[in-house]
């Protein structure tokens, strides 16, 4: 009975102090600058393939296909997938006035499922010359290494006369690891501006009455492989466009009765009615309260997009008033007007 009451007694109290809570939080929409920040001057782009076995590395490969149970020719089609991929996105963005893929080319050689060397800037001009490139996009390496996992079931098969029964059998997990490193070529600047490693997986599983058949009975890994790999090249051309995100805000619901009823205007989307009150309260004789006021008035800013009135205010707040939850947001609203500042520098290029 005693724990009893101490547990009511903790589930009153916690709900005593949600409900008294000084603050209420918002969600916003916001941009995040693309992870690649490609420099102007790049508008026609190629891609190459470099993924490749070299003649040096055919027998290692061919030892693993057979270790790994790799479909007949299925790196170099998920590479060519991954390509694709890449391809159809990179030719949607506006920024760019080609985008060429290159498979004429002799120097598309790699090592074995890890990043070879740079190419030679000697090289990368040469291929930027002959197809009239900025930049060259290369899929430097590909790679798939599946894991192979052995376990006894019961399968059911139909006997003679059409009824299916439960005998002894094979279960196997193909665990897929799809590897790919990716590369770009300013051959102006003489830069690599991006070095990046996406990496996927993919599960299949099958029955069989014995493990052969059991694997026989893994249907479309390789199409899974593929689709995967498209994405792959996808997700690399979505790093050099802007991301739209939500972030949280904490605003001040309680100091006065104006932030009581403000609080409910805010809960019906009335948020220019809630700063009306707000700013009712900004010269309020108590500082906690100014204070508060003045965040909220920050926070309104922000709302309608106006940052530096959001930072006139938030500011004002911890230097007049020693708000420290306002020292804190005016760091957010200082790092999110470099970010849009970043943003609208990528967009109008």
């Amino acid at each position: 009975m005693k724990k009893l009451n101490l547990l009511l007694l903790m589930t009153f109290g916690s709900l005593f102090f949600v409900g008294c809570s000084a603050t209420n939080r918002l969600t916003m929409g916001a941009v995040e600058p693309a992870r690649i920040n490609l420099p102007s001057h790049i508008v026609k782009v190629g891609i190459i393939n470099r993924s490749i076995p070299s003649e040096s590395n055919s027998a290692i490969d061919k030892i693993d296909k057979i270790l790994s149970l790799e479909g007949r020719n299925l790196d170099k089609e998920g590479a060519e997938a991954a390509i694709t991929g890449l391809f159809h996105e990179l030719s949607k963005n506006k920024k760019f006035e080609s985008v060429a893929v290159i498979d004429s080319i002799e120097i598309q050689r790699k090592g074995l499922g890890v990043f070879p060397a740079a190419l030679s800037w000697e090289a990368v001009e040469l291929i930027c010359e002959a197809y009239d490139l900025d930049a060259l996009f290369s899929l430097e390496f590909y790679d798939t290494d599946t894991r192979v996992d052995y376990e006894m079931t019961s399968v059911a098969i139909p006997n003679n006369i059409g009824i299916k029964a439960s005998v002894p059998g094979h279960k196997v997990t193909l665990n897929t690891a799809i590897k790919n490193g990716w590369r770009i070529y300013d051959p102006q600047a003489k830069l690599v501006v991006d070095e990046y490693l996406l990496n996927d997986h993919i599960v299949s599983v099958g029955k069989g009455i014995n493990p052969v058949k059991a694997v026989e009975a893994v249907i479309g890994r390789k199409e899974a492989v593929l689709q995967h790999s498209t994405h792959l090249g996808n997700a690399y051309a979505f790093d050099l466009i802007p991301i739209r995100k939500r972030i949280a805000r904490d605003y001040f619901v309680r100091g006065t009765n104006n932030f009581v009823m403000a609080k409910r205007r805010a809960q019906t989307g009335d948020w220019d009615g809630a700063a009306d009150l707000w700013e009712q309260e900004v010269s309020n004789p108590k500082g906690k309260v100014a204070g508060r006021a003045c965040y909220n008035m920050a926070i309104i800013n922000e709302i309608n997009g106006d940052l530096e009135n959001a930072v006139q205010w938030a500011s004002k707040s911890y230097t007049d008033y020693r708000n420290k939850d306002a020292l804190r947001y005016l760091n957010l609203l200082r790092y999110r007007m470099a970010e849009i500042e970043q943003v609208e520098e990528q967009l109008s290029r």
